[in-house]
């Protein structure tokens, strides 16, 4: 699902600190929902609850637990986890400039 890859851009973001349950679902619901495609937040919420927590039982997970409760962050001990902070470091750093264009804007203001 989509709300999976959301979730891995948000726990890269956080970086080592971690991030809380909330804010990650705040983060996915933020980027998911729309005016023509409403979605609830409790959806959202339980959806990002139970990923974290089917992904961070196994110490070897992409995803842990933090020692304060219900903050996650990627284990960048697992090579899944390295792979990812690579893989969402690569993407931000491709984003392509908009060209610059040596034309000059001779349009009217609206505000003169």
């Amino acid at each position: 699902m989509e709300y999976d890859k959301e979730i891995f851009k948000v726990l890269t973001e956080a970086g080592s600190a971690g991030i809380s349950v909330q804010k990650i679902s705040r983060h996915v619901h933020n980027a998911f929902n729309s005016l023509f495609n409403p979605i609830a937040f409790d959806e959202v919420h339980a959806y990002v609850s139970q990923f974290l927590l089917r992904n961070s039982k196994d110490p070897n997970s992409v995803i842990e637990r933090t020692p304060v409760r219900g903050i996650y962050r990627l284990n960048m001990e697992s090579q899944e986890g390295q792979q990812l902070m690579l893989q969402f470091s690569e993407r931000q750093e491709e984003e392509p400039e908009p060209p610059q264009s040596n034309c000059v804007d001779l349009s009217l203001s609206l505000f003169d």
